[in-house]
């Protein structure tokens, strides 16, 4: 265990704030060594431990033995002398600090859990710490250790922003001090002959347990330490063990937990905080997250572009995995073929590696018309094609992680820019671009490694001064941009590509396998009607369905089921209008579905369909039964949810035209319920919708609360609502 040399962290990264509570969590740190042997090596720590010289003493204040020797309980009060400016400790009026530390000791479960807690400012910073030492669940010569800590800080005289700085530093600093600590008395162990140190067995008269204890001075009783993950409402001591009564051990499969190792070798040298921020984010998914669970490193990527701000980062990245959700980005690899004007026509393609181990892109946009390309495929078809280029990106990524032996989280692109000029700078093919970079920005973060932009002609600043204010600032800094020949120079394109695999175009010796572009034939440009269409089909290519919702029409799905306790989820988009979504319930099925005569309205519906189940004579409460409160979405939102089913029979599924209530103080409509009416339009709703029926045992959203959160396309906010009445969980994003 760490505790020793974080009570100076702890002492000083409370006063960081006065409003906020700060978490850690470690990951897996694996001893490839047995549990008792590490036990003997770590009590050789007390009462004080040379390698942690601020370690002054501790004092055995409480002890409980069993009779079997089996549990072993210990209360020790820690004497810290701070390394602090002397003027704090004038004015906080301490010279040392003291923590209570309680190790439970389970040799028969072969577990140590370790509580922690300040007595030193107790009324202002609370800080709690919770370690375990438990046996590797695939080897049980092997021990593993995590640790856990919060800090609620109060107020610490008004020096929290400058103790803040000196807390962080000696935090992370010192952190990974624990395991080479254990390792420390472990050689010393092996320098003594001791290498082994035999499990416990009962005796083999086992009477019953009874105590020893005795007390040197009184002090406040232990208290439960909330672990860093815990979620609001759980309480403390579903997570804790306690002496009296040992749990299983908390170190996980590889499945649900990082290990140490694990992060080092695929994800990168992080700091503790930084390996803390991936834990809990990670975690989070797998406790919310209803859909696949993005891998570590791309988790990582969306706190690196937060700054490992997990707020921040959670935002972003729910709204990214909705979007791929939504579009089935998972997919795209798999079920979409390009078309053959972009297999001919664009000028880009993979070419081996950097230096650096990095895959290799090659963007030949001098010689790419992308007037051409745009007239013939529109934008969403060429906004699919650079969807599939990152998709791959990231498949090479992981490979050259695995060829290379280390992380791999990025690639180089190389840009030429031979042969730019005033066509490149056609509104709508610019319009497009602009487009691909904020998609591209917002859900491949963290991706480009290194830009390369070569060969950059006079018209070349026109163009950057548009795209550049889409550019995130982090992403900038990893551009090099070369005019002319500069790249052939000192610093240019042999200090991050291999001279082997330079391409030809360039110079070089390699052949470049990538398309030389060219001007796409008119006779295959296509009018805005038709680009429209296929716009159309792009978007609604995916396991979604499109319906139309009129006023006095509603859009309604048919759902049996067969076994209760099942899981109906949905997922839709409210492209147009404000609707109103209901779940209900009937034993009998209702009549063959009839669809709508859009004719009726005069509206064409492209992609479009309005379906109604319930019939007119049906009566609410006799013929059917509502289950679900309803729920009001507006135009632009984004809903996913989920519902128990509670009975067998059929369930209905509505979207319902949502009319604006009149005003309730008079009886005359209002002058915008009277504009609206005028327009036919205003009486059409359009969603695009996606359920499916799951058993509860493979369901691992919430199936007890429904939570609402409203947020912006380009953002995501954390404002939650929830109602523990509801069987149903909902996620709703405008």
């Amino acid at each position: 265990m760490i505790f020793k040399h974080y009570f100076f962290f702890r002492f000083e990264l409370t006063i960081v704030t006065a409003t906020m509570v700060q978490k850690y969590q470690s990951p897996v740190r694996v001893y490839k060594h047995p549990f008792e042997l590490i036990m003997a090596a770590y009590e050789r720590r007390f009462p004080t431990c040379p390698l942690i010289p601020m370690f002054v003493a501790s004092d055995t204040v409480n002890e409980y033995k069993s009779e079997d020797e089996a549990i072993h309980v210990i209360e020790r009060r820690c004497k810290l002398d701070i390394d602090a400016p002397r003027l704090l400790k004038k004015i906080a009026g301490v010279d040392y600090v003291y923590f209570v530390q309680k190790n439970s000791l389970n040799r028969r479960e072969r577990t140590l859990h370790i509580e922690a807690y300040n007595e030193t400012f107790s009324n202002r910073v609370i800080i709690n710490e919770h370690c375990c030492y438990t046996v590797h669940p695939d080897n049980e010569d092997w021990t593993c250790f995590e640790q856990s800590a919060s800090l609620d800080i109060k107020s610490f005289f008004g020096f929290e922003s400058t103790v803040e700085k000196i807390a962080m530093k000696q935090y992370t600093s010192n952190i990974k001090k624990g395991k080479e600590i254990i390792e420390y008395y472990l050689k010393q162990l092996e320098e003594e002959g001791i290498t082994f140190v035999p499990r416990w067995t009962p005796p083999v008269a086992c009477k019953s347990e009874s105590s020893t204890t005795h007390t040197r001075r009184p002090v406040s009783p232990a208290i439960n330490i909330p672990d860093s993950a815990t979620k609001e409402g759980l309480n403390n001591k579903e997570i804790l063990n306690t002496s009296s009564s040992p749990s299983e051990p908390t170190a996980g499969t590889p499945d649900d937990k990082l290990d140490a190792d694990y992060i080092k070798r695929y994800l990168g040298d992080l700091t503790p905080m930084q390996e803390s921020c991936l834990i809990r984010l990670r975690q989070w998914l797998q406790e919310t997250h209803k859909g696949k669970i993005p891998k570590d490193e791309h988790i990582l990527r969306f706190l690196r572009a937060r700054d490992f701000n997990i707020d921040k980062a959670r935002e972003i990245l729910c709204q990214s995995l909705t979007w791929r959700k939504q579009h089935q980005v998972d997919y795209i690899l798999d079920t979409w073929n390009p078309p053959q004007v972009l297999q001919d026509y664009y000028a880009g393609g993979w070419h081996h590696h950097d230096k650096d181990g990095r895959p290799l892109y090659v963007l030949r946009l001098g010689q790419m018309d992308t007037k051409g390309l745009v007239r013939a495929l529109g934008e969403e078809a060429l906004l699919r094609y650079v969807l599939s280029i990152n998709e791959e990106g990231l498949r090479r990524c992981e490979e050259n992680t695995k060829v290379f032996g280390r992380p791999i989280s990025s690639w180089t692109c190389l840009v030429d820019l031979e042969g730019l000029n005033m066509r490149h700078l056609w509104r709508p093919g610019v319009k497009a671009l602009l487009r691909i970079i904020e998609v591209v920005e917002a859900n491949y973060p963290e991706t480009l490694g290194r830009l390369l932009i070569l060969r950059a002609p006079r018209v070349f600043p026109v163009l950057w001064t548009l795209v550049s204010p889409f550019i995130d600032d982090n992403t900038r800094k990893k551009f090099l941009i070369y005019a002319g020949n500069d790249y052939q120079g000192p610093g240019g394109l042999l200090d991050y590509i291999d001279k082997e695999i330079i391409p030809d175009f360039l110079g070089g010796e390699c052949m470049c396998e990538v398309p030389e572009g060219g001007l796409v034939p008119k006779s295959l440009y296509r009018t805005a009607e038709e680009l429209e269409n296929e716009d159309i089909k792009l978007w609604t290519e995916t396991i979604y369905q499109s319906a139309s919702v009129f006023k006095g029409a509603p859009h309604e799905v048919l759902i049996q089921i067969v076994d209760a306790s099942s899981v109906i989820t949905w997922d839709f988009d409210v492209c147009k209008g404000d609707i109103v979504f209901n779940i209900f319930h009937s034993k009998r099925a209702p009549q063959p579905p009839k669809k709508d005569s859009l004719g009726a309205h005069s509206i064409t519906s492209p992609g479009g369909n309005n379906v109604q189940l319930i019939d007119k004579v049906w009566q609410l409460g006799r013929d059917y039964s509502m289950v679900e409160s309803p729920l009001i979405c507006k135009e632009g939102e984004s809903v996913q949810g989920s519902h128990v089913t509670r009975w067998p029979g059929f369930y209905i599924l509505q979207w319902k035209f949502h009319s604006m209530p009149a005003c309730a103080t008079t009886n005359l409509p209002r002058v915008d319920d009277v504009l609206a009416s005028l327009q036919v339009s205003s009486h059409k709703c359009k969603v695009m919708y996606y359920t499916e029926v799951i058993g509860s045992e493979d369901f691992r959203g919430s199936m007890t609360s429904l939570e609402s959160s409203h947020s912006g396309f380009s953002q995501l906010s954390a404002a939650t609502t929830s109602s523990s009445q509801s069987h149903s969980s909902s996620m709703i994003s405008r």
